[in-house]
């Protein structure tokens, strides 16, 4: 009879830990609040992201870029198959910094990694984003078509200063509006892909973060403002590092604000 030794290795092969189940531990659902300097540190964590593949990074931003362009040049449906696809081209990219994260490699491919894991619920997320902002349309175009039609009743040129203002509450209207979707969606494809939460559940979570850290957000987004103003100036060639910045700094805020460690 064969002894067994207690140190040999096991046999069977042992597979690849998913993401979720590698951070199920110190996952923090409805994430955490962090204070106001962290919307600083994203900026600076993402940067640090882009200096370990900054070809990989730049290669992403062109091949996203040429795919954008494309979809704009075909009417209304091009539109609508940017928004629908947008969630699927972030969570690859989240895959791709993920991947970063655990000492692997950044891939160009991972851009179109989420049409290999979650697409469906990727796309719901596309569907659910079009649906927020159709509902943000409809106030924006009664306040503007309302007030365009009782200037031409009263046929007044004194009206046109009115339009402007209808026009400008529109805007306000708006950009107030917009601001619960983004929040909403901001970290749904980071759920989704590495968390495999629903569509809906995923938008929850990610509003609940952003709600919880209003402040460092006002910080991020000062900051990326004047980075984006700056990248602008050399014929926007500095979008070439801002923009993977902005994608890697979706991914640092998550890890930041949904998990312990």
């Amino acid at each position: 009879m064969s002894e067994v030794n207690p140190y040999k290795p096991p046999g069977s092969h042992v597979e690849d830990v998913a993401p979720a189940a590698a951070d199920a531990g110190s996952f923090l659902s409805g994430g955490r609040a962090v204070v106001a300097g962290q919307g600083w540190a994203w900026i600076a964590g993402a940067f640090g992201m882009f200096k370990s593949s900054p070809g990989t990074w730049i290669g992403i931003v062109i091949v996203l870029f040429i795919i954008l362009v494309v979809l704009s040049l075909v009417p209304i449906v091009g539109s609508l198959a940017t928004m629908l696809l947008f969630p699927v081209f972030t969570g690859g990219i989240m895959l791709g910094c993920h991947a970063l994260k655990q000492g692997g490699k950044l891939e160009i491919g991972h851009v179109f990694a989420g049409f290999r894991s979650h697409a469906g619920d990727l796309v719901m997320l596309g569907v659910l984003g079009i649906l927020a902002w159709i509902v943000v349309a409809i106030p924006v175009i009664v306040i503007m078509g309302g007030g365009a039609f009782f200037d031409f009743l009263r046929g007044d040129p004194a009206s046109l200063g009115a339009m402007g203002s209808s026009f400008a509450l529109a805007i306000l209207v708006m950009l107030a509006l917009s601001i619960p979707v983004y929040m909403a969606l901001w970290f749904a494809p980071a759920l989704v892909v590495s968390r495999e939460l629903a569509p809906v559940e995923a938008i929850k979570q990610s509003f609940r973060a952003c709600l919880k850290n209003i402040v460092p957000f006002l910080v991020y987004g000062v900051v990326m403002l004047v980075l984006g103003i700056i990248a602008a100036i050399p014929f926007g060639l500095g979008f070439l590092v801002v923009g993977p910045m902005i994608m890697a700094s979706v991914y640092v805020a998550y890890r930041d604000i949904f998990f312990a460690d």
